[in-house]
């Protein structure tokens, strides 16, 4: 049966990732395999098509980069607790589940209210309808080994609200991992002029880009309880670009043009 989602704003584009990577979950020889992505997209009666275009690996690739990230920390910490900044409709806890895991989803209350239509909580699957940016969501996760991500969130908020976000979970969480994907300055000011991804659909404005090459220096210099930031580029999982990266990461000017993934390891 299909259901109706009326969503706008940041929260529609759970529906944008959610396109990308069904087509890559459905695709032959697919780079990541999500049944529960197809369920829903299937279950979901929305235009895709209409509004995002052809869909393309860029959201899967970005999500198996995490994916492999998460499943290599929890091989360490079995029973750690991941937390998904801006859950919206990503089945990561699905992919990555070990049978231990502690996961917790933060989003705003109109996208918590579709993903539980969808993905109900459960025992090890906790949801909390706030915005990453009210740090209220912190006195809910308990002491102990963390890994905090955000996919596609960080690019919508300004650079004072990453800062004060990002000071506040390594203040609060000692050893935490923090993980999250970024766009660079080119991409943000297209975005803040109005970034039409077809006729029928304009992205939301992306206020903070960041440079590969300024991205460590700066979280670094947010707080001493960073001690290391591991930042590669990213991009689609085939085709020219993806062809093209390997050359892009190798040269000083080119690697600042492409999204890139930032790990963050603090201080114990």
């Amino acid at each position: 049966m299909s259901n109706e989602v009326e969503l706008t704003g940041v929260p529609e584009t759970m529906l944008w990732t959610l396109h990308n990577r069904a087509a890559e979950a459905t695709r032959s020889g697919g780079i990541l395999h999500d049944a529960d992505c197809v369920r829903i997209y299937d279950s979901i009666a929305y235009d895709y098509q209409h509004n995002f275009g052809k869909p393309d690996g860029t959201h899967a690739q970005r999500a198996r980069i995490f994916d492999d990230a998460v499943c290599g920390w929890l091989a360490e910490n079995p029973s750690g607790t991941v937390v998904e900044l801006g859950a919206g409709l990503e089945t990561q806890f699905q992919r990555c589940d070990n049978g231990t895991v502690n996961w917790v989803c933060v989003d705003v209350e109109e996208s918590i209210a579709v993903r539980e239509r969808f993905l109900p909580a459960g025992p090890r699957c906790r949801h909390i309808a706030c915005s990453a940016l009210d740090l209220a969501w912190l006195d809910h996760i308990s002491p102990g080994p963390v890994f905090i991500t955000a996919q596609g969130l960080f690019m919508y908020f300004d650079e004072p609200d990453v800062r004060t976000l990002v000071t506040a979970i390594v203040g609060r969480l000692p050893g935490v991992q923090l993980m999250f994907d970024a766009i660079p300055p080119w991409f943000s000011r297209k975005t803040m002029k109005g970034f039409a991804k077809t006729r029928n659909y304009t992205a939301p404005p992306m206020p903070w880009g960041i440079k590969r090459d300024d991205l460590s220096a700066l979280l670094c210099g947010w707080s001493p309880r960073i001690k290391y930031v591991e930042v590669g580029n990213f991009g689609p999982p085939r085709g020219p670009l993806a062809v093209l990266l390997p050359v892009f990461e190798r040269t000083p000017v080119l690697r600042n043009i492409p999204p890139v993934i930032a790990r963050v390891l603090t201080a114990a």
